[in-house]
């Protein structure tokens, strides 16, 4: 018996279990292989009795400690047939802690001492215990052999043949295909310690795994990156390769180790070389040092494998060792092999997911990509998984069938999966349903776990045990473990299902440990996916936080690193989240499918919030897995609708898988995609996987990895995405094999709009092929050869082509570019699908003739030859938009070709032959060559520049029509005034080097140019010197009548410049000469207007402008400019002799850095001598203080200036009037410093002005004491019109000198003072004696000491009659002083003021206030909220009968207080007549207001007016107020409207008008009137037989009181206005009135607007209101009125009607063009709105005009074109039309071309309103020419047109008064005023 069981005391059971495993050894081999991996299980080493072998075998398992022993007896009990009876004491002895852990103790402590491992052959001992390296040769080699020897058993055991585990077949171990490997061409670039970017792969080029080491050279790197996805086979790849070399298949190698990252992890201390092979992989029997001479010797026969390089966790060190014995991080010593310095010579192999690497790597490595299985490859490794089994047929036809399966099988890890579930799941179902459950990765390894399971049977406690184990792990970084990690039943339960894998680890010299780990990454993130499913422990939130998305490129190396190999987890959370899963996952979790259902729900509900985020390519592809696997079509739909119309996956691998996944998803989308491909790892079949994706509408690739295999594939594709309009494949390796693929292809998709095969390193003769298929795409706009080098016959070749083809709108090549731009015909979809020869024959004629070409042929060298063979292409080819040839070697023979064949060529826009090295003398020959061209517009030649470009215009004929032509002249607009239009011509001849001796020759070259157009001149940058400037002064009259001449840069000299003066009595063409001399700018031009436009056609359908311009030309001055010239007496006194010779009008414009005295003096006397001089202006000019005082004078000097105005001593201008002018004289001194001392003399000097308008000193310094001179010289000074004093320092001394002085200054007639931020001081005139003044004081901040002078001042200006005091700081206390002071002889006087304080006072202070006046008060008007309160005083006072005043306070029953105040009121107030109250609370203090009110009322006898608007007033209150009213028998007016009264207070007011029988105005407005306080209103008109004016707006009033009203009004025969405006009087209402109208002979204003009136009402009304003979205004808006009311109102309109509104009337053209006509010729008409009908196709106009009428709305009326052309000429004979409102309408640029025609004729216009019309850039231009004619208009408004921002600016910036903003900057002032 074996001493074990003796120690152990289990001695029946030790037998028992040694007997039950003799029966099976061959299974307990396969368990020391997964326990015990390094153990050797070489027969010839153990005993020949099989009892024997297996009691050593067992005792080996036993001394690996208590879990193994554990996890084993777990195994034996699970796996084999186990009586019960043996079973029990099994698990209860050896299978719990409790039964073993005595039985061990001392066996334990044994096995710790022991450091050597009994299943090895060799002692194992550090390498580092040696003495020294020298051996002999034989010795070492006779070493080096067996320790060779030893590395190929050791690789045999390790990675040998396996024994396939329960219900797994045995190729499942066997069947090995080696995946796609594909050589990169570039090598690694590495940039702070990580590979950025993507290696270029070049396609077709298959690398087996003999050519991953090419031994033969010593040339190419040894060290080899493989990359590849996850379960790609890198791993397996690598145990393959040691394997085959163990066989001797490598035998290019003696040495093979392999080292696996994720063990060498493990690893924390420091190691040296020949540690890192012996200690940690295989040591030597004896004398390593021997043997590692050896290996360094033939170091290049040894091959390293590193298997997961990015798992590795040590950082980098910036040096690598270079001594073997040195020792350091295992990640130094990989990049010491790599770099050389270590074991130099040898072959290093490492494998590793795509994404940053360490630094370590060389840049000279060589890649490998692992490209997984493509469809040969999967059908291979089925054959070999299936071989001699019946189910091979079968497994190959449902992947056949199905293709979801089949792109999963393109990851060989998949692939296994796959087809170990097949072999499970064929022989128990039908054909077809197999692959059915397998359409996801997640399905696949579910599948595989059913497959495992013993008997169907799912042990769900240990798959949930081993997923928290995996989870567990997964969440720490882990991915390796020992034993005693995991509980010895779940080791047990993974080996027997080969969940697990075992492996041995070397953690230090002689100290080995068996490590475990999944058998793959993704089986531990599936367990881990099932755990947080299915575990009752996970919670909904601790699972949502595990569903993330991982971008692909993670950094895994760094001090800090942990592994995060979580890639899948998230995908098989989400595959678990499906539907299919559920049952599953129900009976795994032991809970019903609803609970199940959450969670699945939580998963699916998380992804949904994912798949709304902005995401980037890597994660848009994790989450298209993790959707893809859910197979919930709303979440498919939801994610494809989600992800952006541009899709890009820049630098990173996509595999076949990826894009069957996004071809799946994007099928439940419904808008289309752009995707983007650049720079991505891609497998050549790819392509194949966006088949039938017809929801991609731009696809591109750019990448060198495309090859002609890509293409192939991506040919097959493209004729199934319906919807693909762009594609794009640049940047690849594609041959002329590819392309005649994809070529092939093309005519297939006939809907591709743009094709770019750019940098492809195509030939000439694919290239050809290409551009041949161009007519089989009929909607194709681009195609893109650019980078592909071709020669200059074959570009004339694709010149042809260009020619040839209709559709081909330009061809661009510019050295490496190559573009053709296209324009398709508009085609049905039955045209599309005809042959492409028949679509060619149907017209092509005709296309070539109106199409136009666009050729750019740029740097591509070409010659004079060349040129020859383009013009016999062009000459027959369609008209070209513009042809470029510049960059080329053309030469002046060249150029001069061209230019002579211009004519010919029918070039519409441009031919460009710059720097093509045209000389000097070329350029004559140039000009002769293009003189008789018709079409030329613009010559540009620059020799310094090289520029040589001809500008070209349409023919008249070739022009398409009068749209076109618009558009045109639209575009011209926008290039006003600078611009010129294309209807001149324009020679630059700029930096050619011409001097005078070449003018002569030059002129007679242009001479035949000119009878084509105006010609613009540009010489400038030349060299003609004065002596050119002579020579050219004679020449020019020879060249006609030129538009500009351009001679800046000539070198001129200062009396050349002046002598181009005398041009404007010699050339009659030039008008405005722009000499800047500093600069050499010299400009000669022609009048600006634009005339030009117009000048080669008349424009028919705008005669108005031709008409307008014609008007404006005859009134447009020359001008001449000099700036940055020094002007001293002698230049000016030259420049005005030679001006005087000028026909005028002229204007000077001068400008130089200081004019002095002395010049600013010549120049004033030369002015007499100028009698043509409209305008001189000295902008930018400093002028010293004397120089205001020099132009104040020149009034005397020259009687013809009209205008002074002087600015901040730095621009002066000076206006002269014509002999018709006979306005007054303005004078303006502006920031010009003046100060007191100097403002006498200037006023002085002012004096001797007899017609002197307008004084503006502001911006000055004068102060209070110059503004007291300024004051006091006002009677000497004859001002009519105003004076401006603001912003001189003015302060509260100002303001009371201004009350002092009016009393001296009879003409002044108003006054106002600002003294805050405003800063205003001005003073208004008249031009005889003022009777009233009014005076304005704002912001003055007086103190109390001010008021007793103001009062004073108030008190000797006896002809002021109101002062105006707004926020002055005046207080309650201040106002009462004041009011109490003023003391006059007679007259009366009107104080308001308006302070803060006023709105919180209440009207118990402000009467308080009044009753203080020295006045008898006649008016108080207070206005709470506008803070304002006005009283009006009467001079002298009149002392009421004190008796009187005793008598009627006795009868008020007031308080002391109030008894005193009433008493002072009835004193000061005996002779009020008006009492205005506005937004004021009478019920604050508890009625007591009111009850003041009614004594008040009661004593005032002379009261007529009173006023109780927008006020708050108690029922109480309201009944004192009606008493007091009650006694005012003089009332004549009463306004109660705006007020709020319940019906109490309504009738206690109605009740109080019955006695009023002498009102003759009443206001009710807003007042709610039922049925009885409408009869009580109606009792009362009744008696009110003098009432004038009635306004009951508002009032709810219906067609039923409308007829009470009516009987009331019979009596009211002195009525003049009646306003029942906004009410429901409707139709019947109106026949009650109309009744009554014609019984009111005094009826001069009715408004009834929007009451409902239909027509029927309406023609009752007109046929009424034809007897009212006075009726002025008449306001029937906003009614239903119609045609026929207009037509009956139109029959016989009152004679003195000054006022017609009907806006929103529903007229007609016929009802307004009746209207219109009757109105004709009315000499009161003051204002007519017809806004908001319709007037289309009415001809609106007046033949006699309206003399008085200030105002016309048509806003909203459907006005076009045709209708505003006799419009627009009748506002002419309406001479005091003032505003215009024709916003909303349809109106053009014609009409705007009408419009300003007649603006110069319009005096008193103001306003234009022309919002929201169809008005472009031209007409705005037009009415801006029409405004500088000196019109009146303020404004033209000018929103929401056709015009675009930046050209409004443009226009605004040049004519203010066009306004284009939505708000209205210019506020209206109330018309007429």
């Amino acid at each position: 018996m074996d001493p074990i069981g003796l120690q152990l005391g289990t001695r029946n059971l030790w037998s028992w279990l040694v007997s039950l495993l003799s029966k099976d050894p061959e299974w307990l081999n396969s368990k020391m292989k997964f326990f015990l991996p390094n153990a050797d299980l070489d027969s010839r080493n153990e005993p020949s009795d099989p009892e024997q072998r297996i009691i050593l075998q067992l005792r080996k398992l036993h001394v690996q400690g208590v879990a193994t022993w554990q996890s084993f007896i777990h195994c034996v009990c699970m796996e084999l047939e186990v009586p019960l009876e043996l079973e029990v004491p099994l698990l209860s002895t050896w299978g719990c802690d409790d039964g073993l852990t005595s039985q061990l103790g001392a066996e334990e402590k044994s096995r710790r001492e022991s450091q050597l491992h009994h299943g090895l052959k060799r002692p194992h001992q550090s390498c580092g215990s040696s003495p020294c390296r020298k051996q002999c040769r034989k010795q070492q080699l006779e070493l080096a052999k067996k320790y060779v020897q030893l590395l190929r058993t050791s690789a045999l055991q390790r990675y040998g043949s396996r024994i396939p585990g329960s219900g797994q077949p045995h190729a499942f171990h066997q069947a090995y295909v080696p995946p796609i490997l594909r050589r990169a061409t570039a090598p690694l670039e590495t940039q702070g310690g990580c590979i950025v970017g993507n290696p270029r792969v070049e396609d077709g080029t298959d690398v087996s795994i003999s050519d991953l080491f090419n031994t033969r050279t010593n040339k190419g790197p040894r060290v080899t990156i493989l990359l590849g996805k996850a379960g790609m086979g890198k791993t397996t790849l690598a145990h393959h390769l040691c394997r085959k070399w163990a066989e001797g298949h490598l035998d290019c190698f003696q040495a093979l180790f392999l080292f696996e990252f994720r063990q060498l992890n493990l690893i924390t201390r420091f190691l040296t070389l020949p540690q890192l092979l012996f200690d940690l992989y295989l040591s030597p029997e004896s004398d390593p040092d021997a043997v590692f001479q050896y290996l360094e010797k033939n170091a290049d026969q040894v091959l390293l494998i590193f298997d997961g390089l990015d798992e590795a966790l040590q950082p980098c060190f910036s040096t690598d060792p270079e001594d073997p014995d040195d020792p350091g991080p295992v990640l130094a010593l990989f990049s010491g092999l790599c770099h050389g310095t270590l074991l130099p010579g040898c072959w290093v192999l490492a494998t590793s997911r795509p994404g940053k690497l360490p630094a370590c790597l060389p840049t000279e490595a060589a890649v490998v990509h692992m490209l997984g299985f493509d469809g040969p490859r999967v059908e291979e490794y089925v054959n070999r998984f299936f071989s001699a089994q019946p189910s091979r047929e079968g497994a190959l036809e449902e992947l056949q069938t199905n293709g979801r399966l089949r792109s999963l099988c393109a990851v060989p890890a998949l692939c296994q999966v796959a087809c170990l579930c097949l072999h499970h799941l064929l022989p128990d179902h039908a054909p077809g349903q197999s692959a059915a459950l397998l359409t996801t990765m997640t399905q696949l390894y579910m599948q595989m776990v059913l497959a495992l399971s013993p008997r169907g049977h799912l042990p769900t406690t240990s798959l949930l045990g081993l997923g928290e184990v995996a989870l567990r792990n997964l969440e720490t970084g882990k991915v390796t473990f020992y034993a005693r990690d995991i509980p010895p039943h779940l080791m047990a339960f993974g080996a027997t299902h080969s969940l697990l894998t075992s492996f041995c680890i070397c953690t230090g010299p002689g100290h080995q440990q068996t490590g475990y780990a999944f058998t793959h990454f993704s089986l531990q993130e599936f367990l881990a996916a099932l755990y947080l499913m299915a575990s009752p422990k996970v919670d909904k939130d601790l699972l949502t936080q595990h569903v993330t998305l991982n971008s692909r490129w993670v950094l895994r190396t760094g001090p800090k690193a942990k592994l995060d190999l979580s890639d899948h987890l998230p995908t098989f959370l989400a595959g678990l989240a499906s539907c299919t899963c559920r049952p599953f996952l129900s009976h795994l979790a032991q809970r019903g499918e609803d609970w199940v259902g959450t969670k699945q729900a939580a998963v699916v509900q998380a992804l949904k919030k994912l798949a709304t985020r902005k995401l980037t390519g890597p994660k848009v592809v994790e989450l298209l897995h993790c959707v893809d696997e859910t197979q919930e079509p709303e979440l498919a739909s939801l994610t494809a609708q989600s992800l952006p119309y541009q899709l890009p996956f820049h630098n990173f691998p996509l595999t076949y898988t990826d894009l069957a996944i996004l071809t799946n998803i994007l099928k439940h989308r419904e808008a289309p995609i752009h995707l983007d491909f650049e720079g991505c790892t891609l497998e050549p079949h790819c392509p194949e996987a966006l088949v039938g994706c017809g929801q991609i509408e731009n696809l591109s690739f750019k990448s060198r990895k495309c090859g002609d295999a890509f293409a192939e594939a991506l040919s097959r594709s493209l004729p199934t995405m319906g919807r693909l309009q762009m594609l794009g494949l640049a940047g690849s390796k594609i041959t002329a094999r590819g392309i005649s693929h994809l070529v092939k292809a093309l005519p297939l998709c006939p809907q591709l709009e743009e094709v770019s095969f750019q940098d492809n390193q195509l030939n000439d003769q694919v290239v050809l092929n290409i551009v041949e298929v161009l007519p089989y795409l009929p909607r194709l706009r681009k195609l893109d050869l650019s980078g592909n080098s071709i020669c200059v016959s074959t570009l004339l070749c694709l010149t042809k082509v260009a020619v040839t083809c209709p559709t081909i709108s330009m061809l661009q090549a510019r050295e490496a570019d190559l573009i053709f731009l296209l324009s398709p015909p508009m085609e049905t979809t039955a045209e599309l699908q005809r042959a492409p020869d028949l679509q060619e024959s149907d017209g092509q004629r005709k296309e070539a003739q109106s199409r136009s070409l666009t050729l750019r042929l740029q740097k591509c060298q070409l010659q004079v030859h060349d040129a020859e063979t383009l013009i016999a292409l062009l000459r027959e080819g369609p008209h070209l938009e513009e042809v470029d040839l510049s960059g080329n070697q053309l030469e002046d023979e060249g150029c001069q070709l061209m230019a002579e064949a211009v004519s010919q060529l029918h070039i519409t826009k441009k031919l460009d032959l710059s720097d093509n090295g045209l000389s000097a003398a070329g350029v004559h020959c140039v000009l002769r060559a293009v003189r008789a061209c018709w079409t030329l517009a613009e010559l540009h030649i620059s020799l310094l520049q090289k520029t040589v470009v001809f500008m070209f215009a349409q023919d008249p004929e070739q022009q398409e029509g009068p749209q076109n032509r618009a558009a045109s002249l639209d575009s011209l607009m926008l290039q006003m005034p600078s611009e010129l239009p294309l209807s001149s011509r324009r020679m630059r001849l700029t930096h050619c080097g011409l001097q005078a001796k070449h003018l002569e020759q030059l002129c007679k070259a242009l001479g035949g140019s000119c009878h084509l157009g105006h010609l613009h001149l540009d010489f400038s940058g030349n060299a003609l010197g004065d002596e050119g400037a002579a020579r050219l002064a004679q020449l020019l009259p020879e060249l006609g009548a030129l538009q500009s001449l351009n001679l800046s840069e000539n070198g001129l000299s200062l009396d050349a410049v002046l002598g181009l003066t005398r041009c404007f009595s010699t050339l009659q063409w030039v008008f405005h000469l722009d000499i800047s001399f500093e600069r050499q700018r010299i400009l000669l031009r022609g009048d600006k207007t634009g005339r030009g436009i117009w000048t080669s056609e008349p424009l028919p359908d705008l005669p108005a402008a031709a008409e307008f311009l014609g008007f404006r030309r005859r009134c447009i001055p020359r001008s001449l400019c000099l700036s940055e010239c020094p002007l001293e007496p002698q230049t000016l006194t030259h420049l005005c002799a030679t001006l005087e010779a000028c026909p005028g009008p002229l204007e000077l414009q001068l400008s130089c850095e200081v004019l002095s005295d002395q010049s600013l003096e010549t120049l004033l006397h030369c002015l007499p001598r100028l009698p043509q001089l409209s305008l001189l202006q000295l902008s930018q000019t400093g002028l010293s203080p004397r120089s205001p005082f020099l132009l104040a004078d020149i009034f005397s000097l020259c009687p013809r200036v009209k205008k002074v105005d002087l600015r901040s001593l730095h621009h002066a201008s000076l206006h002269f009037r014509s002999n018709e002018e006979q306005e007054g004289v303005c004078c303006g001194f502006t920031g010009c410093s003046l100060s007191q001392e100097q403002v006498e003399s200037l006023c002085w000097l002012l004096s001797k002005c007899e017609d002197l308008s307008q004084v503006d000193l502001s911006v000055n310094q004068l102060g209070d004491g110059g503004i007291r001179s300024v004051l006091e010289c006002l009677p000497q000074v004859p001002i009519s019109g105003s004076l401006d004093l603001s912003h001189n320092n003015a302060s509260q001394e100002s303001a009371l000198c201004l009350v002092e002085t009016l009393s001296s200054c009879p003409r002044v007639r108003e006054a106002s003072v600002n003294l805050g931020s405003e800063q205003s001081f001005q003073i208004h005139f008249s031009k005889e004696d003022q009777a009233g003044k009014t005076l304005r004081l704002s912001e003055c901040s007086f103190r109390p000491e001010h008021v007793f002078r103001l009062a004073v001042g108030l008190s000797q200006s006896l002809q002021l009659t109101e002062l105006m005091l707004t926020q002055c700081c005046l207080g309650q206390e201040q106002l009462t002083t004041l009011l109490s002071l003023v003391q006059r002889p007679a007259g009366l006087f009107s104080l308001r003021v308006q302070e803060p304080w006023v709105d919180q006072a209440g009207v118990l202070s402000l009467l308080e206030v009044c009753a203080q006046a020295s006045g008898n008060v006649t008016e108080i008007s207070i206005s709470e909220t506008q803070q304002q309160l006005r009283v009006q005083l009467e001079f002298p006072r009149q002392e009421e009968n004190p008796e009187a005043v005793a008598l009627r306070l006795a009868h008020c029953g007031l308080g002391t207080h109030h008894s005193l105040l009433v008493r002072q009121l009835m004193e000061t107030c005996a002779r009020l007549q008006q009492l205005s109250l506005s937004q004021v609370n009478l019920c604050e203090d508890d009625d007591a207001s009111s009850l003041l009110l009614r004594s008040l009322l009661l004593s005032l006898s002379e009261l007529k007016k009173f006023r109780l608007t927008s006020s708050r007033v108690s029922t109480a209150g309201l009944a004192h107020l009606a008493s007091g009213l009650g006694r005012c028998h003089h009332l004549e007016e009463l306004e109660w409207s705006n007020t709020e009264f319940d019906e109490t207070g309504t009738k206690v007011l109605m009740r109080a008008l019955e006695e009023k029988r002498t009102l003759k105005r009443l206001d009710l407005s807003h007042l709610l009137l039922n049925g009885s306080t409408l009869a009580l209103l109606t009792r009362g008109l009744s008696h009110m037989t003098l009432l004038q004016s009635l306004r009951l707006n508002r009032n709810s009033i219906g067609d039923v009181d409308c007829r009470h009203l009516s009987k009331a009004l019979r009596a009211a025969t002195s009525l003049e206005e009646l306003d029942l405006s906004h009410n429901q009087i409707g139709d019947a209402g109106v026949r009650y009135l109309a009744t009554i109208l014609p019984g009111l002979p005094e009826l001069r204003k009715i408004d009834l607007s929007v009451n409902s009136i239909s027509p029927a009402g309406g023609v009752k009304l007109a046929e009424s209101l034809a007897l009212c003979r006075r009726l002025e205004e008449l306001m029937l808006g906003c009614n239903d009125l119609g045609d026929r009311t207009a037509l009956e109102l139109a029959r016989e309109l009152p004679q003195h009607l000054r006022v017609l509104h009907l806006p929103s009337s529903h007229l007609g053209p016929n009802g307004a063009l009746s209207l219109v006509q009757a109105l004709d010729g009315s000499p009161h008409v003051e204002e007519i709105s017809l806004a908001e009908n319709n007037l289309a196709e009415g001809v609106l106009h007046f033949c006699k005009g309206l003399p008085l009428l200030r105002r016309i709305d048509l806003v909203s009326c459907k006005i076009d074109n045709q209708t505003a052309k006799l419009l627009t000429p009748s506002f002419t004979l309406c001479p005091a039309l003032e505003v215009i409102l024709l916003s909303w309408n349809l109106l053009g640029d014609e009409a705007a071309a009408e419009l300003a025609q007649v603006l110069p004729r319009m005096g008193r216009l103001k306003r234009v309103d022309l919002e929201k019309n169809q008005i472009t850039a031209r007409g705005a231009w037009l009415l801006a020419e029409g405004l500088a004619q000196g019109s009146s208009v303020q404004v033209i408004r000018l929103w929401n047109n056709h015009i675009p921002c930046n050209m409004a600016q443009c226009l605004q910036s040049q004519e203010p008064r066009l306004d284009f903003a939505f708000f209205d900057n210019q506020p209206q002032a109330p018309w007429g005023t």
